[in-house]
Formats: structure tokens, sequence, C-alpha cells
């Protein structure tokens, strides 16, 4: 449009509220044109038709607010966020205040780079994550003393219940019962307890020394495993080496839940002799977030590494000979074994795991224990201001109960004189999972005490203690002297002055004099080199930047998962998660310091029930495989609550994610697959027949739509109606949610239970391997069943994970992109998607049969490309095809899923269509190449294609190869223009898992010293 042809009725045109939209989308109108004319469609809307099955076509546009500009979608949350009141958090319960070192934030958690890169399959672009995630391993080992571990699990709730499954395996004991010690957290002990019931477990839950003291832990088959903390929630520092070794004597398995700052100080929990140490690395640099992402950690004794669940970095060799890491052992396991899989985890948390590696990177071993130290000491100043104040102060330190031993949690007996007059309580403000039992006059004072805190902007933990109500204050690396005199003068009810404070404090010496000689640690951790060079900004900033420099991300170029989703994460969509008023915030606060938070999540829940077409949605599960373990839940509570709990019957289609198998076991169900046709669709008739066979035990099914295969499955309505006729539910797996936005619902098809995965279809990050997020929609007779707050520990429906809404911080995101797209950009994107997909198909289906198409010969928003026949007509695999596609600066799409020597393909509606013609480009130069084979132009092992990657160290090497240097690295002419290369070779994976190596090789042995 030309500036002179502006009317006044065509100036509205250029302050379009939809304006977003064409930063999200990639094609422009042009681009669209020629795409739709290359696929001899007249419209989109003559695309969609032709593809999406008109029995599941929504008839009416999505009641969804109006699209809203960048600028106004962040005013506007803005001024929800100011709703939220961020207070001095010394609630503690697993959960602390941090500082993120600036390096940090500014140069990883927002930086395009660290989290829009996908999981590290695809190991030689994907170097520098995998270093800094190998950095994560060799800290927890460090830090927990036993020798293997992963990177990284959701939380520390699911990773107690993690660790549970892995003791039953792992544990000679025929028992079913599992010890759990009564100190836990308790959101911990309400996700084991969830876990067990359906494993068919049997959870005591004890005081683990009063179990010893009575002689009961050594008594035969007593319990296969146990869970013990330290510190604990009450804030005792214990050595439980008596208590493991009395186990150890009937087989049974210890897990010990550990905080990572505390271990600067106190007796590792391989010291103590358990099998298996778990926790959150939050406290190391990473925002409350109201409860999430953060990124939890396990480590396990040698003998039973194989049987952990999540990821493992690990050392191998490339094709040149040179170290070079890799993901091992468990990746994608589930999608081999399926319901005999260690876990159903997909997502780690990678991007959290990477922050919490390079903060003990930047402040170092010394620098660690300065602030665990410092820690300590604010929490033994407060102890002793307030003991010091008034000597008639209860803070349980004697008798059966001992609290001598403490490193930064605090608890003190209102029961007592403490807290003085109880007038000023008015409730509401610090109700607790623990809280409600004690007198009324104990009650006051105790509310008394929080409001006086409260008042002066600090949030205590009230809880109940062996019948005692009680306040904890937990203190963390914010603290300074003004904050303990704050909590003293709450605590006291009269005033403690800063002065006071301040000479009390010029008293006290270093050493952690509240933590027995005995029950510190002795032996030094971190002592490899990475941990102890990169302190200056200088260097730190230029260590984050080398390895970040080592990863292709979506920054690069496009990168073509199918089943993926690796779409666009707007600037502006990620934004919020640096606003304190959000990142700051305890998930434990009181509902009244919140309401920014329920507010935003009450809309967000509101347009996805919308975009789903069900009725209520759960926040909870923090990835997509707890969304999947969370929709069985609901739909397993809401059978028994009509006297169906004896069905248990899950049918899975062959072409089903491995989680859902894994995810169906986890939940006691006896998996029945179910065939797929030639078409890659539900084989029907065996359907029908499977149903019949299990009519009177049917539970669920669980069914990928559009299909794994890439397909909008016409009988899907029909499906549902024959599983609702026998007496099951519908469970809807959310992975192709994009293919359906805004053109149909779940809903509307007909199943009852769907969850999403908000890192695929609603743009939160991949991160690298996560954060994930997936809440589950559920229609209006589900909704009683989803799964309780963990905090309230009231186990009615049970708890998925640690946090009540999950990783809530990461829900911003999804937030914006609603908020901005509005009901017109959710369709749009997502028939964006569809005519993407379709485009690349007809572009490659000359050279690549796609294996699968609807009736109409269309696709949904991905396709798969049959690379079957490539060993018998060229000796090349699809492997082969992925590899050499880093040559091209591309990333490969899902390799060998659902089918073997296949490549999935999922461009998203992100990418132009001149991306997409590059990526084509690449895949029909690839072809050319293996025509080239095939007529002996190349040779049939020694070729650009067996060969792939090329490293720049390779092409300025003594070269050998038949082919040019130039074929190798620039076998396209726009390639030399932003050439990213790989870092290492083709890497050796067999190798690898045969001695696995998961800790940090000395730094001589890397290839670049």
């Amino acid at each position: 449009m030309n500036l002179s042809d502006v009317t006044t009725e065509g100036l509205s045109s250029l302050f379009g509220d939809d304006e977003f939209h064409a930063r999200h989308l990639g094609p422009d109108e042009q681009q669209e044109s020629a795409m739709l004319q290359a696929l001899a469609a007249h419209s989109r809307h003559d695309l969609i038709e032709q593809t999406v099955p008109a029995a599941i076509r929504l008839s009416r546009p999505l009641a969804l607010p109006d699209p809203v500009t960048e600028a106004a979608a962040l005013t506007e949350l803005g001024e929800i966020a100011a709703r939220n009141r961020i207070m001095r958090n010394y609630i503690g319960a697993g959960y602390h205040g941090t500082l993120t070192p600036e390096p940090i934030r500014r140069n990883v958690l927002e930086n395009p780079g660290w989290y829009t890169a996908y999981t590290p399959y695809q190991a030689e672009i994907a170097q520098g994550r995998l270093e800094a995630l190998l950095n994560f391993q060799q800290m927890v080992i460090d830090l927990t003393g036993l020798p293997v571990a992963n990177a990284s699990l959701l939380d520390e709730a699911t990773a107690a219940a993690e660790a549970m499954a892995v003791c039953r395996r792992a544990s000679k004991s025929t028992s079913q019962r599992f010890l759990v010690d009564h100190a836990v957290h308790p959101q911990v002990l309400a996700v084991i307890r969830t876990r067990a019931k359906w494993l068919a477990l049997e959870l005591v839950v004890a005081d683990i020394d009063s179990e010893l003291a009575h002689g009961r832990l050594a008594q035969a088959n007593a319990f296969f495993g146990a869970h013990l903390q330290s510190p604990d929630s009450w804030g005792r520092v214990r050595d439980f080496s008596a208590a493991i070794d009395a186990l150890h004597t009937i087989g049974a398995r210890v897990c010990v839940g550990s905080d990572p700052l505390a271990l600067l100080l106190i007796k590792s929990p391989g010291a103590m002799g358990a099998d298996i140490a778990i926790g959150s690395t939050q406290r190391f640099g990473v925002p409350l977030g109201f409860g999430g992402p953060h990124a939890a950690f396990m480590s396990v004794r040698d003998d039973i590494m194989r049987l952990m669940p999540g990821r493992i970095i690990g050392v191998s060799k490339d094709a040149a000979g040179n170290q070079a890491l890799r993901m091992a052992l468990q990746t994608r396991e589930q999608h081999i074994r399926r319901d005999k899989a260690t876990s159903n985890i997909c997502t780690a948390q990678a991007l959290l795991a990477n922050m919490a590696s390079f903060y003990a990177v930047y402040h170092g071993p010394l620098g660690l224990r300065r602030i665990a130290l410092r820690v300590n000491a604010m929490t033994r100043l407060l102890a002793h201001v307030v003991a010091s104040a008034d000597a008639s102060v209860a803070r349980l330190s004697a008798g059966h109960w001992p609290h001598a031993n403490y490193f930064d949690t605090l608890v003190f007996d209102s029961s007592g004189t403490l807290g003085g007059n109880s007038s000023s309580y008015v409730g509401g403000h610090g109700s607790s999972h623990l809280g409600g039992h004690g007198d009324n006059a104990s009650e006051g004072k105790r509310g008394a005490i929080i409001d006086r805190a409260a008042m002066l902007g600090i949030n205590l933990r009230a809880l109940d203690v062996l019948g005692k109500p009680c306040v904890a204050v937990s203190f963390d690396e914010t603290v300074g002297l003004q904050d303990v005199a704050d909590v003293a003068s709450a605590l006291i009810g009269t005033n403690v002055s800063m002065a006071a404070v301040r000479q009390y404090a010029d008293q006290f010496s270093v050493e952690p004099d509240s933590i027995a000689v005995g029950l510190r640690r002795t032996d030094a951790v971190l002592t490899h080199p990475v941990f102890n060079t990169h302190h200056s900004e200088t260097e730190f900033v230029r260590y984050a930047k080398k390895l970040e420099n080592r990863d292709l991300s979506l920054v690069h170029s496009m990168i073509p998962l199918g089943s993926c989703t690796m779409k666009l994460n707007a600037a502006s969509e990620m934004a919020p998660v640096s606003w304190p008023a959000f990142a700051n915030m305890h998930p434990y606060a009181p509902p009244a310091q919140t309401q920014g938070y329920r507010q935003m999540l009450a809309q967000l829940g509101e347009w996805l029930a919308e975009i789903t077409g069900f009725d209520t949605v759960s926040f909870q599960p923090n990835s997509g495989a707890q969304g999947e373990y969370a929709g069985l839940l609901a739909i397993r509570n809401y059978l028994a609550a009509q006297g169906q709990g004896h069905r248990d019957v899950c049918l899975i289609p062959a072409s089903a994610h491995g989680t859902n198998p894994a995810t169906a076991s986890m939940m006691g169900m006896k998996i029945v697959v179910v065939a797929c046709d030639s078409n890659g669709n539900v084989d029907l008739s065996d359907l029908t027949s499977k149903i019949a066979q299990h009519h009177e035990q049917l539970a669920a099914l669980m069914v990928t739509y559009p299909s794994t295969h890439g397909v909008f499955e016409a009988a899907i309505k029909d499906i549902c109606i024959q599983v609702h006729a026998a007496g099951g539910q519908v469970y809807m797996d959310g992975a192709n949610l994009n293919a359906q936005a805004g053109l149909t619902q779940p809903g509307l098809i007909g199943a009852d239970v769907c969850h999403m995965n908000l890192h695929k279809t609603f743009c939160i990050p991949h991160g690298g391997g996560g954060p994930g997020m997936g809440p589950i929609a559920v229609a209006k007779h589900l909704a009683p069943y989803l799964s309780d707050d963990p905090y309230g520990n009231q186990f009615s429906n049970g708890s998925v994970s640690a946090a009540p809404f999950g990783s809530a911080l990461i829900t911003t995101i999804s937030w914006m992109y609603i908020r901005m797209m509005g009901a017109s950009g959710i369709r749009k994107a997502t028939e964006i998607a569809i005519l993407n997909a379709n485009y690349v198909a007809q572009r490659l289906s000359a050279c690549f049969p796609i294996l699968y198409t609807g009736a109409n010969g269309r696709v949904a928003h991905e396709c798969i490309l049959d690379l079957r026949h490539l060993k018998a007509q060229y000796g090349i695999s699809a492997e082969d095809v992925a590899k050499r596609l880093m040559d091209y600066g591309f990333h490969s799409p899902t390799m060998s899923f659902p089918v073997a020597d296949t490549l999935m393909i999922e461009p998203t509606e992100s990418e132009s269509k001149a991306e997409l013609d590059r990526f084509c480009d690449a895949m029909i130069a690839i072809h050319g190449e293996l025509q080239a084979i095939k007529a002996g132009t190349l040779d049939a092992t020694d070729n650009p294609l067996k060969n792939a990657p090329h490293t720049a160290l390779e092409i300025a090497g003594d070269w050998q190869h038949g082919y040019s240097r130039q074929q190798a690295a620039y076998p396209l002419p726009w390639i030399a223009a932003n050439k990213f290369w790989p870092s290492v070779k083709r890497i050796d994976n067999a190798a690898g898992d045969r001695k696995l190596v998961c800790t940090c090789p000395p730094v001589s042995d890397y290839a670049d010293g």
C-alpha cells in the first residue's frame, strides 16, 4: 500500500490489533498463495476441507478475546501481575529465595540460543548443552556423594516417587511396604502416596528414629525401601547411617531427599550409605516462579544406574577418535520398552539444570560454601537473638525431638509463651498442611506471630509438629541482618533493633556451630577445573558463549521435528518470565498474595478449555508425561466413584507415543495394543474385537489425534462412541493439538480428557530438553476427580507434582501467545501449520515417498518420509540422512519414530516459504547424492552421507576423501553465507553405553584443550 493511497478509512488498518499474527506466522500472503498454488488448492479453506474430516470441524469461531498487540498484551499482563504481592518468603518446605546472577539471567535464561534448542538427540550439534548438563551431573555427584546422576527430573516430589519405583525394582525384598519418614516435605509425601496407590504398594509413614530404636527396620521382609530427608521439613539435620545399615540387612534400598546448598556443609547421602539421593536445585539461581519450573536431580549407586529414570549425559568418542558427549542408556527408552519402561518421563528440565550448573560454575566451591555458611549463620543468629530476648521461648530443641542440628530452618513452638498477645490474630495468613490441631489459645498465638510477620512483609510457615502448633522460619541467600531483626520482632512481639542484631552478629563465628562435627561434610566437592576457572564475569560469559556456539537452535534455522512443534517463542511471550512479580512468588504463599497469578491462570484455563472443548483445566502436571498420568488418574478416580474401579484395561494403538503405555502401566492398568491398518489409522476391526474381548474391564482408550502418523483419521468419532458404549473413557494425547486448535476440539470429537503440551502448541520453548508443561482439560464429569493440592496433603484424588499449579511461571508465555493471537490467530496458525506440512510433503514426495496420507491425499501438520528402501538401494540409513542434514545447517526431523527408518517432519506455522524451500532443497540435494552413490560417482562407503557430519577441523586438515571439501561443507551455494559447523563428528553411542561415564573428564581430555 502506498502512503498516498491511505484514506481516513484506510488509516485504521495501520493500527490493527492482530499485528502479532505477522510476527508469529512465517508465510506472508504472497508466499501463502504460491504454496496453495503448488498444492492445487484454491484457498486455505479449500485445503482444510480436504484435510480435516467434516464431521469434526468446528462450525463457529473460538470464543476467545479479540487479539491485541504485543504492547497491549504486555501492559494487560503487567496490570495482572501487579495484583501479586511479593513478600520476603521464609516458608521453605523445599522452596527458597535465590539470587540469579545477572550473567546467567541475561546469557542463558533470556537467550534464545539456549532456550529455543531441542532435546539433544542429535548430539553432534548439541555439544554445548550436553557439556552444561554434564556439569550438572558432576555437581550432583559431588554434592550427594553417589557415583551416577541424571540431568534432570521434574521436581523433588516426582523425583521421590520415581526413587520409590527404583527401590522396588532394585530391592531383593519381597515386601510391598515402603517406609517414608514422617518429617519429609508434605508435597513429597503427597506425590509418593499417589504413586504408591496405583503401583499397589503399601505406604508406611513413621518416625525413622523410632522405627530404628524399636528394631523394626531390620525385621525380615519389613520394607523393600525407604525415603528419608535431611535436612527434613522440620529443619533437622540427621545422620541416617544406622537406619540405612539396618534396612540394608533386609535387602531394602534407601533414598535420601537432599538440599544441594546444605550439602556444602553436611554429611552427604552417599557417606551415610544411601542408595539414591534426590532433591531440587531450585535454590541454585532458579527463580521460585510460584512452584516451577525447577530442575530436580537423582543420583544412585553404580549397581542400580540402569534402573534410574530420566536422561543421563555420557562421554563417548566421535568417528575421529575425539571426545564427544551424548545422551546415554535411557534416552527415549519408553519408545523401545513401552509398558516395561523404567519411567514415563520424557521431558526433563534442561534449561533449569543448565542454569543451576552455571550457578555452580559461576560461584565455584568456595563461593557456594560461603553462601551456605552465610545462610547458616543468619539462621543461628536468629536463634540467638530470639533466645536472648526472651529466655522462655520454646524453640523445639530438647526432649525426645532434638533440634540441636540445623542448617537453615528453625521451628518455634507457639503453644508456650512465644508470640505474646494473641489479640491481633485474624487467621488465614498461614494455613498449613499440618495446622489446626492445637488449642485455640495456641492457634491464636501462632496467628499473631504470622500476622505480625505479614505486616512486615514476611511469610512464615505454620505447621504442627508432634501435636504442637509451631511456626517455621527457613532462611536463604537473600537474607540480611535487617531481615533477621524483622523476623525476630515478629516472633517475640517486641521490636528488635538492627543495632542489637549487628551486635550479636559481631560475636558470631563462621563455623556452622548448629551442625555437630560428626554431621559435617569433610570431603572436598566440585574440584573439577570447570568449577574453579570461570569466576570473573569476563571468563564466565566467554565460557557460556563457547557452549552456546556449539548448539544449533531456532536462531540458526528451522528444526523440523515431527510431533515436537518447534515454533517461534516470541520475545514478547518470554518477557514476563523475568518479571519479579511472577518470578519471585513462593508456591505456598497465602492466596491473598497471589491474586495476579490466580487471575492469569484462571483466564488461561478458560481459554484452553474453550480451545479443547472441555469444562475444566488443571495446571498441576509439569510435563506432557505428567499430563498423561494426571488424565488417567482422573479417569481411574471417576470410575472408582461410579463403582467401576475394577475397570483397568487401557487400549493403546500401536502407533502411540511410548509414554502412553508407560503411563498406563504406572497407573496400574493392563495395556492392550490395538493394531494399525495399512494407512496408519487405527484398525477398526481390531479395535472392535479388543473392545468386545475386554468389555467388562475396559477403562480407557489412549489415542493421539491427528494420529502419530500425521493423518486426520475419519473414524475418530465412531472410535470414541464405541469406547463409551463399552463403559470406557477416551484419553486424547495432545501432542498434535497444533493441528486441531481453532478447527476442531477434542471435546467435540468425543474425548473425555486431553493433555496439552504448552511447550508445543502454546509456545513455551523446549529449552534444550525442558521445561515442559502438560496441563489437562477434562469434561465436566471428570472435573471433581482432578488431582489435589499437594501441599494441602488431602489425599482424596491424589497429587501428581510438587506445586499446586505445576510450572506456573512459564504459563505466562502461553497466556501472552493466546492473548495476542486471539481466536482468528489461533485458527490461522493451525491452518498455516497444515499448509506448510502439505507443501513440504508435496515438494519432497518425488524424492522420498510420503508414508501415510489422509483420504484426499493430504497430511495433517506433519508428514513421514519413507526411507526404508535406502539401505537396500544405496547402502544408506535414515541416520546417515539425519547426520548429513547437519552439513546443510539443519537439525534432523524425528528419526525412526513412529516407524523405523523414516523421518517425520513438522515444519510449524512459524517458518516462511523461503525457509521451507531451503530445507526442501537440502533434502533434494541429499537425494541427488543418493543417486550419485547409485551411479558410482560417489563411493558406496566413502561418501558425504556416511561420513557426515563434517567438522571445520576436518575440512581444514589432511583431506582423505574421494569427494571435495566443497561438497562436504558447502553442498549448496547459500550455506556459505551462514554456515553452522558441527563441533564433533558422528558419535559412537554404543561404545559410550558399554562403558558409561557421566562425569566431567579432566580438561586435558577435551579436544580443544
